[in-house]
């Protein structure tokens, strides 16, 4: 079977930066934001995004096009035939069909707001109709919708499919929301949330720091779709003439500047009607938003429907990615046709995205806690075979296409993927674990002791040291 490639570089380019933004960036990321000290959060993501972030995405494209498989196929293939190194890529595909399960249900709900924008459902009173219509049967019925939406591009494959939605889809979601927040502007209040979003609070940052590194290091991940194998199967389709240093850089950079957008958009809007994104959870870009749009009669049922059309796009780009992992699981390793494995994937994700309509509550652990923990401890191990099992060969790979810039600093990013950021992902998977079995946490990290972070320090240390002592072999990172 001929494996497919991507046409152009725009279309790798697109289609990688339309499943980095999706909802994670214009729903959970507004969200995120306000939850934790608005421009403190932003300063720490931004960070992560940089540091983490960028050389972590470079790791994942280095064992895509080395391997030109699956994230099982991948690691087993370049780990001469490891087991238990196909085991890990197969948690990959699991993490993947249980965010997708999640996923389908809030781009249900983006359906379903689009149409309503249409004759003003929720005008009268946003926050119930919120909760009449965010789980149930019909709730599903639209996930249904939304999920036949992500099937259908899938199934037509990677250049007929993927690479020409996502050409239209990305330069749209860019066009109206720049709009819509140039129309922001123009409010009153606008002004204090670019104040909240954009003034830097470092005092703030320094005495909530253990609070906000989880949800800044979920949420870098979640955007730029890491720790899932998304970006492994993307890059299994590259051609060898590609610089993925550039590349990367290419995705972090139009990644970020859209999540700063959506921001832009969101947080001037929400001030200007006084209402507050950070106490709705799950709904409070829906509430918020709605509440505003509603008091603008006809003109914010137009509005309405651009703002919710353009967060629709965004969450199908990011959902098409993410099908197309198991897809290319099952039409690598098995042999199997695109159109009967996106078929049974689509049935798979169906029974959890039921799952996830039907109960807050499994929604609710899927959507924070899972994605927090599994992302991390996926974007660690692939990392850790980038560095201890690649070795000299993720450098081969690495330099293939690249320009002077990116070879100059091959060696320090692969001990940068190699050490320090397992030791950092792992320290924040021990202290998001401790946090949320109530264990005390330090609270600043300057000028006093850190506490209880200081144990899930070493802990991080050391298991990434028996990590790399149990990985190495010849050609590993020193």
């Amino acid at each position: 079977m001929t494996r497919e490639t991507w046409k152009t570089r725009a279309g790798f380019i697109l289609a990688a930066v339309g499943s980095a933004v999706g909802l994670g960036n214009v729903w959970r990321f507004p969200w995120m934001t306000a939850q934790n000290g608005g421009s403190a959060f932003l300063l720490l993501y931004l960070a992560i995004v940089l540091l983490v972030g960028v050389p972590g995405l470079l790791g994942a494209f280095v064992i895509g096009r080395r391997s030109k498989r699956n994230p099982v196929g991948a690691l087993r293939s370049l780990s001469d035939g490891s087991r238990w190194w196909a085991a890990f890529g197969m948690f990959a595909v699991v993490t993947t069909l249980l965010l997708v399960s999640f996923y389908s249900v809030v781009g249900g709900w983006f359906v379903r707001y689009t149409a309503a924008s249409v004759t003003g459902s929720y005008f009268g009173h946003a926050g119930a109709y919120f909760s009449a219509i965010n789980y149930g049967p019909a709730a599903l019925a639209f996930a249904f919708v939304f999920l036949a939406a992500t099937a259908a591009i899938v199934y037509a494959g990677v250049e007929k499919g993927i690479e020409r939605a996502t050409k239209v889809m990305m330069p749209a979601i860019v066009v109206l929301l720049a709009a819509l927040a140039a129309w922001t502007f123009t409010r009153d209040g606008a002004g204090a949330g670019l104040d909240f979003y954009l003034t830097p609070d470092v005092a703030y940052l320094r005495a909530h720091f253990f609070d906000i590194l989880p949800a800044a290091v979920g949420q870098a991940l979640f955007t730029l779709s890491l720790g899932t194998g998304t970006m492994i199967t993307y890059a299994s389709y590259l051609g060898d003439e590609r610089s993925l240093a550039a590349d990367a850089a290419t995705i972090a950079v139009l990644n970020t500047a859209i999540g700063v957008l959506a921001g832009l958009l969101v947080f001037p809007l929400l001030f200007s009607f006084g209402l507050d994104v950070g106490s709705g959870g799950a709904g409070a870009v829906f509430v918020s938003v709605a509440s505003a749009f509603a008091s603008l009669g006809t003109v914010g049922r137009l509005l309405g429907v651009v703002f919710f059309a353009v967060v629709l796009l965004a969450a199908l780009s990011s959902s098409i990615s993410m099908l197309e992992i198991p897809v290319a699981y099952l039409v690598d390793e098995h042999g199997v046709s695109r159109a009967k494995a996106t078929a049974g994937v689509a049935c798979l994700v169906a029974i959890g995205a039921a799952a996830c309509a039907l109960s807050s509550s499994v929604f609710g652990l899927l959507a924070n806690t899972l994605v927090n923990l599994l992302m991390t401890a996926g974007l660690c191990g692939f990392l850790l075979f980038v560095g201890w099992v690649l070795g000299s060969r993720a450098l081969d790979e690495y330099r293939a296409g690249a320009g002077d810039v990116a070879r100059a600093v091959d060696g320090p990013w692969l001990l940068f993927v190699g050490v320090l950021i397992p030791v950092f992902l792992l320290f924040t998977l021990f202290t998001s674990v401790a946090s949320a079995l109530g264990v005390p946490l330090g609270t600043h990290v300057l000028g006093v002791g850190l506490g209880g972070s200081a144990v899930a320090l070493v802990a991080a240390i050391v298991v990434t040291a028996l990590a790399v002592a149990g990985l190495r072999r010849p050609g590993s990172l020193v």
